[in-house]
């Protein structure tokens, strides 16, 4: 089974990252992936919250949204949209990924769990929380290559979504970012890695590169990684498109060779001595 994985500078202006997504997701096809994966935040990376409100709206008025399953549609094949800034019916903001079959319908939706709040050295500050709700549940959808587990940048620096995801049946664990440089020089490629072994699961990660509109400046490398945590595809700093075979029984032999998930245990209450 071929995966495409996309890896790009995401800008301010919607219009042009749909066009971005649509040229990914007929190459994608063209190539002969059987789904596409993208980054976090994919129809809009914007710091300047007053300026990128305008732009946020409801899921069903998202233009991006509506692009990427049309074509999706057009072209026959499935799509992980990383994720989107969406507006909730309360006024604030979702970061919110699809999965979207090769009909254009919406198969899950995933709202990220863990909000990115921190002080990063050089002054670098986010306040995700400030302006965005988590979302309230995990999950873990069919799709043409496997059992995906959906999960969203952050989210990687918390064992406890994977454990949950691998123990639901996922046997491919999505990690859609937009890490920025110096914790993705730090943590980027060993949680990754860390999360592919401990759930004998592949795992894919779409990422967001470069220099954007915004100022910000994103890791890259993007990378698929396979059960026994070897790491098939890391695209570098450039963007652009990049295909990769998922060999599904690849799963089952990592799994029977370690079998760590059968071996998982509830966990003890912790006594303090």
């Amino acid at each position: 089974m071929r995966a495409a994985v996309l890896q790009m500078t995401s800008g301010i202006d919607p219009a042009v990252n749909a066009r971005t997504l649509q040229t990914a997701i007929a190459g994608a096809a063209a190539r002969g992936a059987a789904m596409l994966f993208t980054p976090e935040m994919a129809g809009l990376l914007d710091s300047d919250r007053a300026r990128a409100a305008a732009n946020i709206v409801a899921e069903d008025a998202d233009r991006v949204l509506a692009a990427v399953q049309a074509a999706a549609a057009e072209h026959g094949i499935w799509v992980h949209l990383g994720s989107l800034a969406v507006r909730r019916p309360d006024g604030r903001f979702a970061n919110r990924g699809f999965v979207i079959d090769e009909r254009g319908v919406i198969r899950a939706r995933y709202d990220k769990l863990h909000l990115f709040d921190v002080d990063l050295p050089g002054g670098i500050s986010w306040r995700e929380s400030a302006a965005y709700a988590p979302g309230e549940s995990a999950c873990v959808v069919a799709s043409s290559i496997g059992q995906i587990g959906l999960s969203i940048c952050y989210d990687l620096r918390f064992a406890d979504l994977y454990r949950a995801l691998s123990d639901a049946g996922a046997t491919i664990l999505t990690v859609p970012a937009a890490f920025t440089r110096p914790t993705g020089a730090a943590h980027w490629h060993v949680l990754l890695r860390a999360r592919a072994i401990e759930a004998g699961a592949w795992v894919i990660a779409a990422a967001q590169t470069g220099v954007h509109e915004d100022g910000r400046e994103t890791f890259g490398h993007a990378l698929v990684i396979d059960p026994w945590g070897e790491i098939l595809l890391d695209m570098g700093e450039a963007p652009g498109l990049a295909l990769v075979d998922i060999d599904a029984e690849r799963v089952a032999e990592v799994r029977a060779r370690l079998p760590v998930l059968a071996h998982r245990r509830a966990i003890p209450r912790v006594g303090m001595a």
